[in-house]
């Protein structure tokens, strides 16, 4: 890419963030994030699981920005080592479906046939339950742990995936360039995986991204039910489950969860701006 192409790409994102401003937002909300759970260890002051029952159930004061839990803990230094836990567990969990879900969809909409019904039809199976529900059932039966929460989810969590991708190979693998990749006798599995794939893969982006704020709202929701982490271990779903216990000390539960909303909100304006950028009918606007 030459300086001329370079200048007028920066421009064309300038022009986007201009048009888009909550895309900016939600990136530094989520950068935020990232160098807080990062840097957790030198900026909490307190730690998170250290108990002091003489100091439990304190206010937000200036020893204390967030108050302090029914153990005495510091909920700042929880919230803030939270971020720690919560955020990977969720681009994980969404890695892993993607991955998993991409290929299995590309094989079944190239392959066609009996493979294509079959992993239809199990795909159907898991959507037909809401994705809260499975997710704890599956998590339930393997024992409550981070690992199998997370394994929970992804087994929830392909079939979206999978389905989005076999509609979009179904569609491309008849376009004339890809015919014409078969004519010159191109290997089959060449022209799946780089004629085919790479042309499916906007879409499947643009869910993942949104689909970051809802994992880590389920991971939230897992940890809440007691089918996460370990109790002790400071995560935002957890917290807010130890809040419900203490009503009347709001503190505990509410910035605990305005945590998890934060991140959430940030993934969905990602997520929303990326299907603008990629969105050819917006994008000629830019």
């Amino acid at each position: 890419m030459n300086r001329r192409q370079e200048r007028g790409a920066l421009a064309s994102a300038a022009r986007f963030l201009r048009r888009n401003p909550l895309v900016l937002l939600g990136l530094a909300i989520f950068l935020m994030w990232v160098v807080i759970s990062i840097g957790a260890p030198w900026i909490a002051p307190y730690d998170p699981l250290k108990q002091d029952i003489v100091a439990r159930l304190q206010p937000p004061s200036a020893e204390h920005w967030f108050g302090t839990d029914q153990l005495g803990r510091d909920v700042f230094s929880r919230v803030l080592y939270g971020g720690r836990l919560s955020l990977p567990a969720g681009i994980l969990v969404i890695v892993i479906a993607g991955v998993i879900g991409t290929a299995i969809g590309a094989l079944a909409g190239f392959i066609g046939g009996w493979f294509d019904e079959g992993t239809m039809r199990l795909t159907e199976v898991f959507m037909a339950f809401p994705t809260i529900i499975l997710a704890m059932a599956i998590a339930a039966a393997l024992g409550p742990s981070l690992v199998n929460a997370v394994v929970a989810m992804v087994v929830v969590w392909w079939p979206n995936y999978a389905r989005v991708v076999r509609s979009l190979v179904i569609g491309v693998k008849t376009q004339e360039y890809v015919e014409a990749s078969r004519a010159i006798g191109v290997p089959r599995g060449r022209v799946l995986w780089r004629t085919i794939l790479p042309n499916c893969l906007a879409p499947a982006v643009v869910l993942a991204t949104i689909d970051l704020g809802n994992a880590i709202l389920v991971f939230a929701g897992l940890s809440f039910l007691g089918l996460g982490p370990d109790p002790t271990t400071p995560e935002w779903g957890r917290m807010v489950s130890d809040g419900i216990q203490y009503f009347d000390q709001w503190w505990i539960a509410a910035f605990a969860g305005l945590a998890i909303f934060t991140v959430v909100m940030a993934f969905n304006f990602i997520g929303d701006g990326i299907r603008d950028a990629l969105d050819p009918r917006l994008r000629k606007n830019l």
